[in-house]
């Protein structure tokens, strides 16, 4: 006679190198158990090597180095995510770029709504001493989306490229707070923290935001981005500031942001990889266009993205707004019409 075997609910979430039983409630005869082998969720797959996406001259390359997603200083981890760090796998970029002598020049293909403060002032900073060591020109170029940190970012390129369709700016910095004391509530959750140090749980969801700690954590916000705009007007000397409304957090197109001096020209990626050959290679020769990748992030064409959208961010579970932003609480300077975003980090 067969058995009739419960369902077991595997969760994705918490998917890692490890065997799962799978039961089903088909009739068979004995009970058999079928186990699911499942890769490593953060497969690093050796050092990152170039990846010709554009045939040309081998010994004289651009390499395209691209910024894509949200920007934190964390692994992207999860199924069917490659799981770098953003800001880790840049800089080996950066240096695997700086140790190539074939590689002229340098484009920075950047794809974000931006990120985190401090993690995108640690890639500007990569970059600019990547200028600074190497002498290799950069052109950034943005492409559907460039704002908050990921343009600030760009604006360490000796000349910035946008499309009339890119939207851009987004110059500001926000730090996600919620108050769930009364959803709380209503499940009869009831927080007993036990402190030293009175403002040790300042920004915590269980309870309202005191004012003094608005204030303390307004300070903080508006240093942040007095920073992102001295460094952005430093490196943009042409910047119209348009009575103080170019860097206050709002957003332009590629038109818009040609006429405020924020980006140097309208071009697509082409446009910015035949510039960067320009500066780098004279223009005398077709030059050989690369992509970093692993061995398990293969790259066709010179806008090739790695998968690093982990499967629980893309929809899968449940997402509530001031739940699951309350999982982000970091200063950020980014675009964010969808109140959760910080779902694409996986977190």
């Amino acid at each position: 006679m067969g058995k009739t075997v419960p369902i077991l609910m595997v969760l994705m979430a918490s998917l890692g190198c490890q065997r799962y039983i799978v039961r089903t409630q088909n009739r068979i005869d004995g009970l058999v158990d079928s186990r699911v082998e499942v890769s490593p969720v953060s497969p690093i797959a050796g050092p990152i090597k170039p990846v010709v996406v554009q045939p040309g001259a081998a010994a004289a390359r651009v390499a395209v180095v691209d910024v894509d997603g949200i920007i934190l200083n964390t692994p992207f981890v999860g199924p069917m995510s490659v799981g770098e760090n953003p800001v880790a796998v840049f800089r080996e970029k950066l240096n695997a770029a700086a140790a190539d002598g074939c590689v002229k020049a340098v484009v920075l293909r950047v794809n974000s709504y931006g990120g985190g403060v401090a993690a995108c002032r640690v890639m500007r900073q990569d970059l600019l001493e990547f200028k600074a060591r190497c002498g290799k020109p950069v052109v950034a170029c943005l492409l559907d989306t460039a704002c908050g940190g990921a343009y600030y970012l760009a604006t360490a390129a000796d000349f910035v490229f946008a499309g009339e369709a890119t939207v851009t700016g987004g110059v500001g910095v926000i730090l996600n707070l919620f108050n769930l004391q009364d959803l709380m509530a209503q499940f009869n959750i009831l927080p007993q923290p036990i402190k030293a140090g009175n403002l040790t749980d300042i920004g915590s969801s269980a309870r309202v935001l005191r004012e003094g700690e608005k204030y303390l954590l307004q300070t903080m916000a508006d240093e942040f981005h007095n920073q992102l705009r001295a460094e952005v007007q430093q490196a943009r000397p042409g910047l119209r500031l348009e009575e103080g409304t170019t860097l206050d957090g709002r957003i332009f197109t590629g038109t818009q942001a040609l006429a405020r001096g924020m980006v140097d020209a309208l071009g697509d990626l082409d446009a910015a990889i035949n510039q960067a050959a320009q500066a780098g290679c004279g223009g005398a020769v077709r030059p050989q266009v690369v992509l970093y990748r692993r061995s398990n992030d293969p790259a066709y064409s010179i806008y090739a993205v790695t998968p690093n959208i982990p499967l629980q961010g893309a929809g899968l579970f449940p997402n509530l707004p001031g739940l699951d932003r309350t999982k982000l609480p970091t200063f950020l300077s980014m675009w964010q019409p969808e109140l959760t975003m910080e779902k694409l980090g996986g977190k």
